[in-house]
């Protein structure tokens, strides 16, 4: 892909930025390079576009609630100088479209009420049934294969849950999920190569268009549904903000939980005596839960907020104008948080207060499915299945080639 290094004019940064490997292939080591290099970094995404990276996680918290910060990308002075091509692989995870993602203050809180009155933790608990419905059909599926057969538990178990439960939610038709899989696969990658991006960003568009068109149609009693209600009521949510919004949370609602259910097994897997101590029943399940939330975030680095105005950061300045990301990754390497344990899995760990799933206004509204997906399902996995081998050791395990998410491209496992 053609490079297309953006810098500020007249930036008073003069570090050189680490260059953000583009295939994943050492996210631990890049991690601990941002982390050092923290708390505000200089980075360079796939396709030479150049930001700030926060790295620490008590400057990261203090920018994720700063009203300077905004989600606007008009005030980015790359957006603003034509220097960012509308076919850079990831101008849709910068740029998605009028939604609760990239708004602030009133609008945002518009935008995002009905989605998070929908996924509170007590509407959330009520899917429980469901989820549990859904594990049970994919453990039966699995059971049915040959002992010691690899099994690729991402593509049988891992994704097809969290999907199905966020598609269900929002009312899509199963049907259209092998042409939604296909979209978002080269959507959430750094090597969809650059001439393919404008068709990919219609191709999603025209899908999520139709299927809009057919709810507006046959209104059911689904998230989507309601969104369309509330624009009948007058909470004036156009037709553009609705489909955004589908997009944004079936993207957002099935990527995150694959992450998550695939880094738990993962971590256990590499850690036998903790997986021991799990499955006696020593340790909580939200133990494990949570600590792979900090330790494997499934969420790398968030894209991007803006700088309305020069603002300090530890000892650095991130100018105005700049755009920064928050590193997840890094800030899972924060001594000064977790202390000299913190680039350690340790399940016991106590107290958690990690900010994988954001902090502030912009917290993720679907933090609360995508922890209960993963009570359901982690559980329920072991217990059919308290062999569970990797079938490659963790070291040969490759992670999915997109910056923003840390996930594997496949996990094979042996079931029994």
């Amino acid at each position: 892909m053609t490079a297309t290094t953006t810098e500020a004019p007249g930036s008073n940064d003069e570090r050189e930025p680490i260059v953000l490997d583009p295939f994943v292939t050492d996210l631990d080591g890049e991690s601990a390079r941002l982390h050092a290099a923290g708390p505000l970094a200089r980075v360079e995404l796939p396709g030479g576009v150049r930001v700030y990276a926060v790295t620490h996680h008590a400057e990261a918290k203090s920018l994720l609630t700063d009203s300077r910060l905004v989600k606007d990308i008009n005030i980015w002075g790359a957006w603003q100088r034509g220097e960012i091509p509308l076919d850079w692989p990831l101008i849709g995870l910068v740029n998605p479209g009028r939604t609760m993602l990239t708004a602030d203050g009133a609008e945002h809180r518009r935008l995002r009420g009905l989605v998070a009155q929908a996924l509170t933790v007590r509407r959330v608990e009520r899917l429980r049934d469901g989820i549990e419905a859904r594990t049970k059909v994919l453990l039966d599926r699995l059971d049915e294969r040959p002992s010691g057969e690899s099994v690729d538990l991402k593509a049988e178990f891992a994704y097809p849950l969290p999907m199905n439960v966020i598609s269900e939610l929002m009312g899509v038709d199963s049907a259209d999920l092998p042409r939604m899989k296909e979209l978002f696969d080269k959507f959430f990658s750094n090597m969809t190569p650059r001439e393919e991006v404008p068709q990919m960003m219609a191709d999603i568009h025209t899908l999520f268009s139709r299927i809009l068109d057919e709810k507006k149609a046959s209104p059911a009693d689904d998230l989507t549904g309601a969104l369309l209600v509330a624009s009948e009521n007058g909470d004036h949510l156009t037709d553009e903000e609705i489909l955004n919004t589908l997009k944004v949370i079936i993207a957002a609602g099935h990527e995150t939980t694959i992450s998550l259910i695939v880094n738990a097994v993962v971590a256990l897997q590499s850690h036998p005596e903790q997986r021991r101590a799990v499955l006696a029943g020593e340790v909580s399940w939200d133990g494990v839960i949570e600590e792979t939330l900090r330790w494997s975030a499934p969420t790398s680095h968030v894209l991007i907020r803006f700088a309305t105005e020069d603002i300090a950061v530890g000892d650095r300045v991130l100018p105005k104008g700049e755009g920064i990301m928050i590193s997840f990754a890094a800030l899972s390497r924060d001594e000064k948080q977790w202390g000299p344990t913190a680039t350690e899995f340790d399940v016991t760990r106590s107290p958690n207060r990690h900010i994988s799933f954001g902090h502030g206004p912009h917290v993720c509204p679907g933090a609360a499915l995508s922890r209960l997906e993963a009570a359901v399902a982690l559980p329920a996995l072991y217990e059919r299945f308290p062999e569970l081998a990797l079938a490659v050791p963790a070291d040969e395990l490759r992670n999915k080639p997109i910056v923003t998410q840390n996930d594997l491209v496949s996990l094979p496992v042996t079931l029994r």
